[in-house]
């Protein structure tokens, strides 16, 4: 049985010490996030931020929300092993290029939806002559034509990443 990353009986120490080649204390602060089995884990935090560094920043914050510092840690660090120069901004900022990639798709299949509507229209009024009102059409025709949400088209060229 595992508690902590630490076996019970036996002294294991957690990745943290075991990269660091020192002994691993009942209350090492790295133990409960940085487990034995997990070495890349710490190595690449500690390749990025330094051990010390990561040290003071856990000892800093409250015990609920080291974890999330840990993890958040872990993923800055990978993304900066990964891209040195622009780590996790450079997968954000090319997530936003994808985002406004797709939203400019979306408005134009929504304004081809439209036209598609408008034709459709144009085209059952000329075979439909009245006075012009729903009642003559089909349940599924008399409906509003332009009852497609449509992208906010202010915001639509705008990047987070700008400035």
């Amino acid at each position: 049985m595992k508690e902590n990353g630490r076996k019970h009986g036996v002294l294991s120490p957690c990745a943290a010490c075991k990269l660091l080649r020192r002994r691993c204390a009942p209350e090492c602060i790295f133990a409960p996030y940085f487990p034995a089995d997990e070495p890349q884990k710490f190595a690449s935090v500690h390749k990025v931020f330094g051990a010390s560094n990561v040290n003071k920043m856990l000892q800093e914050l409250p015990e609920h929300n080291r974890s999330d510092a840990v993890s958040s840690m872990v993923y800055e660090a990978n993304a900066r092993v990964r891209d040195p120069v622009y780590g996790c901004v450079g997968a954000i900022s090319s997530l936003q290029r994808q985002v406004d990639s797709l939203q400019n798709q979306l408005a134009l299949a929504q304004a081809e939806v439209v036209r598609m509507r408008m034709h459709q229209f144009g085209s059952t009024s000329s075979s439909n002559p009245g006075n012009g009102s729903s009642e003559n059409l089909p349940a599924h025709q008399s409906k509003a034509f332009f009852c497609v949400d449509m992208v906010d088209q202010a915001n639509m060229g705008e990047s987070l990443w700008s400035y």
